[in-house]
């Protein structure tokens, strides 16, 4: 028999989560198995499958040692990469500024270096964390931005801010800004557009129309043109909903592209300035606009973390002369 205390980090979360990813090796029909017959037990008593767990709580397994087995000692992260931007760091959270070209999560083509798997080797090297000492909490990422996009990542430290984030993100009370070059001048200095989005899952891209489809999703896009540069528009972009593609798509609906979106606009304009290959995107501020109370992370009411040197922004007077870049 071994039996289990639930630490912070562990604590509101079902019964059959937590023993899946505190014991890996046991099988589903076994663990269903061991519960009915009381061969788990919550606080010494017969465990109902979807019980919510407490900090404190006992979980007592009277299964055979072999499920047992320790946690591989040698963890994939640490073959992760090192180099991390920093933005702001506290006791609970990070943000991040991910670069063009890295990945947010692991894929089927690349699962050691990634943005998630950089912080946790940072903060297991800086003795943060330590997977010993969790039964089922790894530090994470509460958004993600794509490959091919850079800019502003937020991560937990703990579960209890994990879920906060995640509900902040859900609610829109956490605010994100973008940059983006367009190809193209938007119709107006600044407006607020919206629309439907609807998925080809073909083609992995999305259409913006102007009525409801079935299947189709709205979508609220606000922009605001900073500087022009010929052709080009420097633009500052709110998303008021979260759609795969919105900018891009949204963009390109009105007429203005993105500079260097291959999927969105054309290779022929691209090559116009220079053959850009990375889409002008960028995610360069985060504020933490708490409407209701946010328990752990309150004192981030209001804050803004921002990135000050997006790599286009800086250039984008030269644009229209790929010499002087």
């Amino acid at each position: 028999m071994k039996s289990f205390i639930i630490g912070k980090n562990d604590a509101d979360q079902r019964l059959d989560k937590y023993i899946t990813k505190a014991l890996p090796g046991l099988p589903q029909s076994l663990l269903y198995k061991y519960l009915r017959t009381k061969r788990i037990k919550l606080n010494g008593k017969k465990a109902d499958i979807a019980a919510r767990l407490k900090e404190g709580d006992a979980v007592d397994m009277y299964i055979n040692d072999e499920f047992f087995a320790p946690k591989e000692e040698t963890y994939s992260f640490l073959r992760a990469g090192r180099s991390l931007d920093i933005l702001y760091e506290d006791e609970n959270v990070l943000a991040l500024n991910k670069k063009v070209g890295l990945l947010s999560h692991p894929d089927e083509g690349e699962y050691v270096d990634t943005l998630i798997t950089r912080v946790q080797r940072y903060l297991y090297e800086k003795g943060e964390y330590d997977p010993k000492n969790e039964a089922s909490f790894a530090p994470a990422l509460a958004n993600r931005i794509d490959r091919n996009t850079g800019g502003i990542v937020l991560a937990a430290k703990n579960a209890e801010s994990l879920r906060i984030l995640n509900e902040k993100i859900k609610a829109r009370e956490i605010e994100k800004q973008y940059l983006c070059v367009t190809v193209g001048r938007p119709p107006k200095k600044a407006d607020t557009v919206e629309g439907f989005l609807v998925k080809n899952e073909k083609t992995n891209t999305v259409a913006v129309l102007d009525h409801p489809v079935p299947g189709g999703k709205s979508i609220r896009t606000s922009y605001r043109v900073l500087r022009t540069n010929g052709d080009l528009a420097l633009a500052e972009v709110t998303l008021h909903t979260g759609r795969t593609h919105q900018i891009r798509a949204q963009m390109a609906a009105l007429g203005c592209p993105l500079l260097g979106d291959g999927k969105y606009g054309t290779n022929a304009l691209n090559k116009r300035y220079g053959g850009y290959k990375k889409q002008c995107l960028y995610s360069y501020k985060t504020t933490f606009a708490f409407a209701t109370d946010a328990g752990l992370l309150n004192y981030l009411k209001g804050q803004t973390v921002e990135v000050t040197d997006v790599w286009f922004a800086k250039e984008f007077e030269t644009l229209t002369n790929p010499a002087r870049r």
